[in-house]
């Protein structure tokens, strides 16, 4: 007797062992038809996997999560089918599901073209329709290597022969295609209805540039069409919104082939920078933090005390003088130690705040550089606080109420937040990270706020919040981070005394809000489709004349305006008013300012506010009034 537990708490009682897709069916026609896998005892597996004792069980239908995993997975196989089926010569490696879709690596003889796309997206829609089934056999290890190299699928065998020999491993058919793989997958093809192909790309073998460049197949699948039409639609957003090409037509920045990964900031980009490290030194000021500034390069020795040497050396930029080797600071918190360690420090001195706009170079891959959002040099909104054990929880929640704050400002309304769990490679003991771990999820109790938790995921020093941002187009970016360390601080001789006069250890904080300055500001460029407001924008009022005979008015109506501490610009030039409004409405400039006859003669002003809205005429008084407010209520 098998008794299977459901998730609603009922039970049902099988004579013998029994299938996901036969407890599916015994509940229901609709449920069996929509089942593509199950989760049995909280593991995944396919509807054919056979449950022979009592077991708690949840049929997974395309309404869950994990069922779009696995429609995606699925998919991934069937474009191997569908490849194998026109270009019997290919070779297939590696399918993994990644964020809304899926990628398949194949060896060829020649590149793939887009007509190529187009004919594999065909063949799976015709191998989709045939709804075969897909089959999974367990075969020892050895043996799926000998099966693999007789087919000639040599990567798969290459994969096979890296597990341990005494593992069996699980295969995947369809039709006449095979593929390794721990599953789950979808019962049937058919099941795999709503997917598109979406782009090429090159890949190394296990992603070494030593090893043969691959042809990477994108795609996306997903349950609903109209779920694939609005990502598709989202997709056509982003474009239009790709910061690189709003930072090159609004004269922002650019990059060249000579800094790979470094930013040359235009002077209305670097206006925009200054506006976000303005406001974020307020909010230093506001918090109690001391703004500090430690040196760019530090000795090897000192990476050494820290861990980075061991952990992070592949990601550092190093160079030598006299005998000696240096890296480039990847992070600032070594260098806040030693501000920290140059005087006496007591347990009344703490907590003590230290906040800096610390300029960071870290050795990214080239494939992996991404305008703004992903650099090799990057300024952080980067602090921290030395305190107390039992300072800890205090310190995190104002923190968090600092970030939340910090965030509404900048237009952002959906924040979620999570918790970044030791990684496999890291220092200090199990019982300090238990600590670092319970601590962050009082601190977030404290706060009244819900957290999803990220096992594996956290820095090699210390558990972390991580607050992500949910942009305008429904995209998420991760930025702050809240890090307890209790291990840098004594590794880097960091004492104060406590107050039955012996010497401690403090625990250093390590926090930002905005994270890097540049890749914020992409985010920000990106979210207003660079329509940015008016606080933020570089050139926050174009003031036109029609002809020169109001030249002398326009200058004095600009020349107001920028006494006022507004950003003003001022186009005196013979062209027409037309191409001038134009020109600047291009710019996405939050005003635009006309003056003519009329304008001059009344002290007024014609004001037309981005989107082409007419304000119509108003003293420039009222103007200033209009703007003030809306600058300071960051509307």
């Amino acid at each position: 007797m098998v008794s299977v537990r459901l998730p609603d708490g009922s039970q049902r009682q099988f004579d013998a062992p029994v299938t996901v897709a036969q407890v599916a069916s015994s509940i229901g026609a609709g449920l069996a038809k929509a089942a593509l896998a199950g989760k049995v005892d909280g593991k995944l597996v396919d509807t054919s996997y056979v449950i022979e004792r009592d077991a708690d069980l949840a049929i997974v239908t395309d309404k869950d999560a994990e069922g779009l995993d696995v429609i995606r997975h699925s998919t991934a196989h069937l474009l191997a089918y569908a490849v194998k089926e026109l270009f019997p010569d290919a070779q297939v490696t590696i399918g993994p599901v990644i964020d809304n879709g899926f990628y398949y690596d194949f060896s060829y003889k020649r590149p793939f073209t887009p007509e190529d796309l187009q004919a594999i997206e065909k063949k799976m829609a015709e191998l989709a329709k045939k709804d075969e089934p897909v089959i999974r056999k367990v075969l020892p290890r050895d043996e799926a290597v000998a099966y693999f190299k007789s087919i000639g699928e040599q990567y798969k065998a290459e994969i096979i022969e890296s597990i341990p020999q005494n593992e069996d491993v699980s295969l995947y058919s369809e039709g006449n295609f095979t593929d390794l793989c721990r599953g789950p997958h979808v019962p049937s093809t058919g099941k795999l209805k709503v997917f598109k192909l979406m782009k090429l790309a090159g890949a190394y073998w296990r992603g070494d540039s030593k090893n043969e460049m691959l042809q990477r197949v994108y795609g996306t699948a997903w349950a609903k069409k109209e779920d694939q039409e609005a990502y598709l639609h989202m997709l056509e957003e982003a474009e239009k919104r790709d910061h690189r090409k709003l930072g090159k037509l609004l004269d922002l920045f650019h990059f060249q082939d000579e800094a790979p990964g470094l930013v040359f900031w235009h002077p209305k980009g670097w206006t925009l920078w200054q506006q976000v490290e303005q406001y974020m030194r307020q909010v230093y000021r506001d918090s109690g933090y001391q703004e500090v500034k430690a040196p760019q390069i530090l000795d090897r020795s000192l990476w050494e005390k820290t861990g980075h040497w061991q952990n992070y050396r592949e990601n550092m930029f190093v160079t030598e003088s006299e005998n000696r080797n240096y890296a480039l600071k990847p992070m600032n918190c070594p260098g806040h130690v030693q501000i920290y360690n140059a005087g006496l420090r007591s347990y009344r001195d703490l907590p003590l705040r230290f906040g800096e706009f610390g300029q960071c170079h870290r050795n990214e891959p080239s494939g992996a550089l991404h305008g703004l959002m992903r650099v090799r040099g990057f300024t952080q909104d980067d602090g921290h606080i030395f305190c107390t054990d039992d300072q800890i929880q205090d310190e995190c929640k104002a923190f968090h109420q600092q970030a939340m704050k910090v965030y509404q400002d900048f237009g952002f309304s959906e924040i979620a937040i999570k918790i970044a769990l030791r990684p496999e490679n890291r220092i200090g003991s199990d019982e300090t990270w238990d600590r670092a771990e319970s601590t962050l999820r009082a601190a977030l109790r404290a706060c009244d706020v819900s957290w999803e938790e990220l096992p594996g995921e956290g820095a090699f020093y210390g558990p972390k919040i991580e607050y992500h941002l949910k942009d305008s187009l429904g995209r998420s970016w991760q930025v702050g981070t809240m890090q307890v360390d209790f291990s840098m601080p004594g590794r880097l001789g960091a004492e104060y005394v406590a107050d039955d006069n012996t010497r401690k250890v403090p625990v250093m904080l390590h926090r930002a809000i905005v994270g890097s300055l540049e890749r914020f500001v992409g985010i920000l460029i990106e979210n207003h489709a660079g329509a940015l407001p008016l606080w933020l924008a570089p050139v926050q009022v174009a003031v036109l004349n029609i002809s020169d005979a109001q030249s002398d008015y326009a200058q004095a109506v600009a020349q107001n305006l920028k006494k006022q501490g507004f950003r003003a610009h001022l186009d005196l030039r013979n062209e027409k008013i037309t191409y001038k409004i134009r020109e600047h409405s291009i710019q996405k400039l939050p005003y635009i300012v006309v003056v003519g006859d009329k304008e001059r003669d009344a002290n007024t002003v014609a004001v037309r506010a981005r989107g082409n809205v007419d304000l119509g005429v108003m003293p420039v008084d009222v103007l200033v009034e209009r703007l003030k407010n809306e600058a300071e209520t960051k509307a």
